[in-house]
């Protein structure tokens, strides 16, 4: 039987050497395939922990994680696999952890990490840092509006560089600054109204924070796209490997897609490339050449 890690680790490498590798952001995130979970129990499906450079959209590694153990470690563990020299590092809250943020560091990259409950008192010291009135002109900041899809995205980054006041700042390697973006979404006369908290090691200006906030959202955008136009919650394979490989079998295909659909002159849906690859041998042909 094929190990499905092996085979994961394979077409990794590929997805490395083939696709044109630009960037230096990796955002890292876990996602379960619903399908595997066992009845009653949804905390049982297996869940697959993803390093993905989101310039390039290229798969830069990924592991399994078992119900013995958490995205944590294993995150940790994949930081000692990962060429990180020079490249940013962004997660969600749950990977704003202290031992974390010193692997990153000793391995020459940076961090962008959320806050919340886990890191309950950090957070909330930065949060009233930020939404004092007092502190106002202390905060560097930048905001964009997006139009489209019906709605008005506006997001509003403010940005902390002296944190002498953050108690146990000393504690968190390489710690540079802290920050907040709100996000203010206008769509069918409905607003709603979210602001985000985050620490960094990064020497970056709140613009550029915004954007790597920002491009953390593709890999949870891969994720939507492998469930909603992939079907990969539906599959009902019965084999632990046979799930690992399609996953990696299908990040690969969306790669190709990606590639394929950036060089037409038109905007092409994911969904309607695919249809259209069913419908056409030669277009098909035609996207796997870029393997």
């Amino acid at each position: 039987m094929l190990d499905g890690d092996a085979v994961g680790k394979v077409i990794v490498e590929i997805m490395k050497e083939r696709a044109d590798i630009v960037g230096n952001i990796i955002a890292v995130d876990g996602k379960a395939i619903r399908s595997t979970s066992e009845p009653g129990n949804p905390h049982s499906a297996l869940q697959i922990l993803t390093a993905y450079l989101t310039e390039s959209c290229v798969v830069l590694g990924q592991n399994a994680i078992h119900d013995k153990t958490n995205e944590i470690p294993v995150f940790q563990a994949m930081l000692s696999l990962l060429n990180i020299t020079g490249k940013t590092i962004t997660a969600d809250a749950m990977h704003c952890q202290k031992e974390t943020c010193r692997k990153i560091i000793a391995s020459g990259g940076n961090y962008v990490f959320g806050l919340k409950e886990n890191q309950k008192t950090l957070c909330e010291d930065v949060r009233l840092f930020i939404q004092s009135v007092e502190n106002a002109e202390s905060l560097q900041s930048h905001t964009t509006i997006e139009k489209g899809h019906g709605r008005i995205e506006k997001r509003i980054c403010h940005k902390v560089t002296n944190i002498d006041w953050l108690f146990g700042r000393e504690e968190w390697a390489g710690l540079k600054a802290v920050f907040a973006v709100r996000r203010i979404v206008t769509k069918k006369g409905k607003v709603t109204d979210e602001t985000c908290y985050y620490i960094t090691s990064a020497d970056a200006s709140a613009e550029e924070l915004l954007r790597i906030v920002r491009e953390h959202w593709k890999i949870e955008s891969m994720h939507w796209i492998l469930d909603v136009v992939f079907s990969e919650d539906e599959c009902g394979l019965l084999s632990e490997n046979g799930h690992k490989t399609l996953n990696i079998l299908r990040k690969l295909a969306l790669l190709l897609h990606k590639q394929h659909i950036a060089m037409l002159p038109r905007k092409v849906s994911i969904k309607g490339n695919l249809l259209s690859c069913l419908m056409n041998d030669s277009l098909l042909a035609s996207l796997l050449a870029g393997l």
